[in-house]
């Protein structure tokens, strides 16, 4: 078998095989965990809803508990003698109900109430309720509810909706129904029934709904019927229809478990009320909105693919140095290398495989040599030019003459030109503090009109310019603060005792692949002596000269700009000068034109 196949088969055993394996098991253990996890805070959130949907129950309990001992219910159940309609007192039973109401105020949420007595079996309503007629006494006692309203003697039963409809009707509204005894014999005078409106119960919901917006609660009676859905798109509808149902045993008032809802997988949660008989409060919630939540789900895989990438790594390099001398000898060579002797060559043994390998060795050890040379080189000359061209970018003495033009200006209460070479100031700093090497033309140019404007205001009627580019231009890179120090050239020298108003003009144009920058002024332009001098230096070499003349580096600026697009770009690219005393100065600079603006490195190449 040859050595191919032997590392694919290692490949796939030691990496895939287990990748797919420990992924399979992790994102079980995870998806168990999380789903864990989210059950019990759901259960949290489900208690805590009960509470408040137990506090609805419970104030309307205690509002019905003062008003069965009120006068208006005595009252109604002492004086409705007759089961004729046309021997009723409809002035009295009008008070006994206004009464009632009075009773109510604080509860706006009572939207129909009525009475059944229990020795005359009649049946009056205390809140009228257009769509909705009552069953007739004889009708009501035929009913299942009838005997448990009586067995808890007195104790409130809560009617869910959809369970009785024959008896509460088909709104969507819980039923209180309970027994009024006589408060001086505490014998059983009647049944009252007080419908609700769900608006408290929906308030409560919408806050909940508020807090986890993908969750639907609902409310379940003992059989399973849905008799509120915080959505209300599943009421009067079976929750055995949408799942499988979900069991909650006598001492466990909470259960969560991952189940099919209406198709979907979901994270299905259970609290069973306390005191009201088979009544629970369900929270569904789909699946994928919990496992969207999941995050470090990618650093586990992560860690295990690099862990398999480890181990077979360490498999290939042990089986790879049985196979064969020569590739032990291979390593031992790396090894050299690694430890700087470049010198070092591995034996040539055979034309098979490993013959092309070790020749393939040799040249990669003599190519590293050769670019670790070249790249030392470099990295001197530009480190060089770096150097020269931070040195350069604000002179010192620049500044503090702007500052103490600003001064003046400040002195003589010129505030607006005082925060217009601020500004002006500022906006140089912030574009020559940028780490980038490469920034818009727009930004290049903004920085030289900001230095030539504080020229101006330093140098007054000394000289103008005026900058030519088109907008399609403007986001395309240039190298940065390499129009500065040719402008300050023409400032320092260019314009230098002239008695006339000078004159800069910069035009940026460009054709497919690439830019130009000209820069032309009216000024004594450069004698013939330095201008072939500077020519020189910028074909054969890259030349920093720090010596002084007059006080400045004359000519240092441009030649910097020159040496870092040769280091940048390479030497196709650089500075073209055209000069002659007393006829100006034309600069042309030239730049690769960078396809869709997208910022490459260009290696510069300099002998």
């Amino acid at each position: 078998m040859s050595l191919q196949k032997k590392l694919v088969m290692a490949f796939v055993g030691l990496i895939i095989l287990p990748l797919l394996v420990l992924g399979t098991i992790s994102y079980e253990y995870i998806s168990n965990r999380t789903a864990l996890g989210y059950s019990e805070a759901t259960e949290l959130t489900l208690r805590a809803l009960l509470l408040s949907v137990d506090q609805v129950f419970n104030d309307m309990n205690n509002v019905t508990d003062s008003t069965i001992a009120s006068r208006a219910i005595q009252e109604a159940l002492n004086n409705l003698q007759s089961t004729e309609l046309d021997q009723i007192n409809y002035l009295e039973l009008n008070a006994i109900q206004r009464n009632f109401r009075e009773l109510l105020v604080n509860h706006p949420s009572v939207s129909y109430a009525f009475m059944y007595t229990l020795q005359q079996q009649n049946v009056h309503k205390l809140f009228s309720k257009a769509s909705f007629a009552p069953l007739t006494f004889e009708q009501f006692i035929e009913l299942p509810i009838y005997q448990e309203v009586i067995k808890r003697d007195g104790l409130p039963l809560w009617i869910g909706p959809y369970e009785h409809t024959e008896l509460t009707g088909n709104d969507q509204v819980f039923t209180l129904a309970r027994v009024v005894k006589d408060i001086d014999t505490l014998d059983n005078k009647g049944i009252l029934l007080v419908q609700i409106r769900n608006s408290d119960l929906e308030a409560i919901f919408r806050y909940f709904r508020y807090k986890q917006e993908f969750t639907k609660y609902m409310i379940v009676n003992a059989d399973g019927l849905i008799m509120y859905d915080s959505n209300g798109l599943l009421e009067q509808r079976q929750l055995g229809e949408l799942m499988s149902e979900l069991e909650v045993n006598a001492g466990e008032r909470n259960a969560s478990l991952r189940t099919d809802f209406q198709g979907v997988d979901s994270i299905v949660s259970v609290t069973a009320f306390d005191n009201y008989e088979g009544w629970r409060l369900i929270a569904v919630t789909p699946w994928s909105v919990i496992a969207g939540e999941i995050r470090w789900i990618a650093v586990a895989v992560s860690s295990l693919i690099g862990l398999c990438m480890l181990l077979a790594c360490v498999f290939i390099i042990y089986f790879a140095r049985r196979i064969t001398m020569a590739i032990i000898d291979s390593v031992k060579v790396m090894r050299e290398v690694e430890l700087g002797n470049l010198q070092a060559r591995v034996e040539v043994r055979g034309n098979d495989e490993i013959g092309l390998l070790t020749r393939g060795t040799n040249r990669l050890i003599y190519r590293l040599e050769q670019l670790i040379t070249e790249l030392q080189e470099q990295h001197e000359r530009k480190r060089a030019a770096e150097m020269t061209a931070l040195q350069a970018q604000i002179k010192p003495h620049f500044l503090f003459n702007t500052l103490e033009s600003i001064n003046i200006l400040a002195i003589q209460n010129q505030g607006k030109k005082v925060s217009q070479m601020v500004s002006k100031l500022g906006n140089i700093l912030r574009i020559s503090i940028q780490q980038q090497e490469e920034i818009t033309i727009e930004q290049e140019l903004a920085h030289v009109r900001s230095y030539l404007d504080i020229q101006k205001y330093r140098f007054e009627e000394l000289f103008d310019y005026e900058i030519v580019v088109s907008d399609a231009l403007q986001h395309e890179l240039t190298l940065k603060l390499s129009l500065q120090p040719l402008v300050e050239n023409c400032i320092q020298h260019g314009f230098e005792g002239i008695e006339y108003l000078g004159l800069i003009r910069i035009a940026v144009t460009a054709d497919e692949q690439h830019i130009y920058f000209r820069i032309e002024d009216n000024g004594l332009g450069i004698p013939q002596a330095q201008l072939e001098k500077f020519t020189y230096l910028s074909e054969h070499q890259v030349s920093f000269d720090n010596s002084p003349e007059r006080g400045e580096r004359r000519g240092i600026g441009v030649r910097n700009v020159a040496d870092r697009i040769r280091l940048r770009y390479g030497k196709p690219y650089g500075l073209m000068i055209c000069s002659a005393p007393n006829s100006g100065t034309i600069i042309q600079m030239t730049i690769p034109r960078r396809k869709d603006g997208d910022a490459r490195e260009t290696k510069g190449d300099i002998d």
